[in-house]
C-alpha cells in the first residue's frame, strides 16, 4: 500500500509531467527526422532505437496509473486516450496493418493529456459539440438551398461550378471560405450574370460572417465554463485543505487543553 501511494505521489508529481512532455516532444522530432532519407542514411539505427526508447518510456507510465488506479484508470477519458494512443504504437505493422507506421505521430496528441491548458481548449470544444450541432444543421440548410438556387440560375453557363447539387454545394463552400470566391467565381459570373451578386453576397454574409463566428463563440463560450469549473474544483480542494487543517489543529488544542487538566 505504501508503494502505490509512492507511485502515485510519483505520477502525480510536476517534474513527471514536464519528464512525460520532453519525452513526447522528443518523440516528435524523432518521427520528423524519420522522414528524412539523408538522415535516416546517416544515424537511421540510433533514430529507431531512440524512437523505442521513448515508446518504452510512454508504456511504463501508462503502467504506472494502471497499478496506481486499478479499473478507475478507464473512468478517465484522457487516460483512455492515452491508452489508446499507446496501444496503436504497440501494433505491429508489418503486411496489410503497415499503415500504423503512418499513425505513430498520433503519439504526439498526448502532450495534449499532459499539458493542464491544451485540455481545457479540448475539452471546451468537446462540450461545444451539442450546440454545433445545431449550428452545422442550420449550415447544412443553408447549403442545401444555396446550392439548389445556384444550380437552377447559373448551371447552364458555369456547368463545371454549378452543374449540379454536388458542385454547386462545393461551389459554395470555396466561397465560403473566401478563396479566390471574387476574381475565381463571382466576377466570371457576374459577366453573365450581372446580377449575381444579390445571391452572393448576401449568402457570404450569413455563412461566413454569421454562422462561422456564431461557431467561434459557442467554443469560446464553452472553454470559458471549463475554465470556471476548473477553478470550482480547485478552490473546493483548497477550502477542504484548510478545514482539515483548522480540524486538526482544534484537536490539538482540545488534547493540550486535556492535558493541563
Amino acid at each position: 500500500m505504501a508503494f502505490k501511494q509512492r507511485l502515485q505521489s510519483i505520477i502525480e508529481a510536476p517534474l513527471f509531467g514536464q519528464f512525460i512532455t520532453a519525452v513526447i516532444i522528443f518523440n516528435a522530432i524523432l518521427l520528423g527526422m524519420e522522414t528524412s532519407p539523408t538522415l535516416m542514411d546517416a544515424a537511421g539505427p540510433l533514430i529507431v532505437i531512440l524512437d523505442k526508447l521513448c515508446l518504452a518510456v510512454f508504456v511504463v507510465e501508462i503502467a504506472m496509473k494502471l497499478f496506481v488506479s486499478g479499473r478507475n484508470f478507464f473512468k478517465n477519458g484522457w487516460n483512455l486516450f492515452d491508452f489508446t494512443i499507446v496501444g496503436i504504437a504497440l501494433v505491429p505493422s508489418a503486411g496489410g496493418l503497415s499503415v500504423l507506421r503512418a499513425l505513430r505521430i498520433l503519439r504526439v496528441l498526448r502532450v495534449i493529456s499532459v499539458a493542464p491548458r491544451l485540455r481545457r481548449v479540448v475539452e471546451g470544444f468537446i462540450s461545444a459539440l451539442p450546440g454545433m450541432a445545431s449550428v452545422f444543421l442550420l449550415m447544412a440548410i443553408l447549403f442545401y438551398i444555396g446550392a439548389v438556387i445556384s444550380t437552377k440560375l447559373f448551371s447552364y453557363s458555369f456547368p463545371a461550378w454549378f452543374g449540379d447539387l454536388g458542385l454547386s454545394a462545393y461551389t459554395l463552400f470555396q466561397i465560403m471560405t473566401l478563396e479566390s470566391w471574387s476574381m475565381g467565381i463571382v466576377r466570371p459570373v457576374m459577366e453573365v450574370y450581372p446580377y449575381a451578386w444579390l445571391f452572393f453576397v448576401p449568402f457570404i454574409m450569413v455563412t461566413t460572417f454569421a454562422v462561422v463566428n456564431l461557431l467561434v463563440g459557442l467554443i469560446v463560450n464553452s472553454m470559458q465554463d471549463a475554465h470556471h469549473a476548473e477553478d470550482e474544483v480547485k478552490t473546493d480542494a483548497y477550502r477542504d485543505e484548510v478545514l482539515e487543517r483548522l480540524e486538526a489543529i482544534e484537536r490539538r488544542l482540545i488534547e493540550q487543553s486535556n492535558i493541563k487538566k
